[in-house]
This record gives structure tokens, sequence and C-alpha cells, in this order.
């Protein structure tokens, strides 16, 4: 049962990454930026407002679980996919993409 909320959270994520990042490369012409915005600066907004001050950064780290870092993975793998997806939109001819 476990590993079935693992699954369901991780296509959540990609099909939510993938939709956000469709949709700002249609609406700023960009291909790679949602790819961007998800490394640069949504992971590390949401590890340091996570992150107990208490504890050495390395020790908080290694405290995440499979879980995390296969959810982090998933919305990275939508976020990079959206950007094929819309050069591939722009490389058949598709103009609005």
């Amino acid at each position: 049962m476990g590993w079935l909320i693992v699954l369901i959270l991780m296509v959540l994520f990609f099909v939510m990454m993938f939709g956000i990042g469709f949709i700002l490369n249609m609406l700023m012409k960009t291909t790679w930026f949602p790819s961007y915005i998800f490394i640069l600066v949504i992971l590390p907004i949401v590890v340091y407002t996570l992150w107990n001050h208490d504890k050495s950064f390395g020790v908080y780290l290694a405290s995440f679980r499979l879980v995390d870092y296969l959810t982090a993975l998933a919305g990275l793998g939508g976020a990079i996919l959206s950007g094929w997806t819309i050069r591939k939109l722009r490389q058949a001819g598709y103009k609005m993409f």
C-alpha cells in the first residue's frame, strides 16, 4: 500500500510540473526555462524552508527518504519533458508554441 501512494505522488508531481512547464513555455517562448526554475529556485527554497538549523546541512540532506528524492526526480522529469515537447512542436511547425 505504501508504494501505491509513492507512485501516485510521483505521477502527480510529474503531471503538475509538465503542465506548469508547458504553460510557461507557451507564454514566455522559452524551452528550458521551467527546468532551470525547478532546479535553481524551487528545490533550494523547499530544502531551505524545511531545514532545521540545529542540524548540519549534510545531516539534514541525509534525513530525506527515497520517497522525497523520487518525487523531486519525477517533478524534474516533467519539467524536462515539457521543454522537449515544446521543442518538438516548434520543429513540427506549430507557431503558437
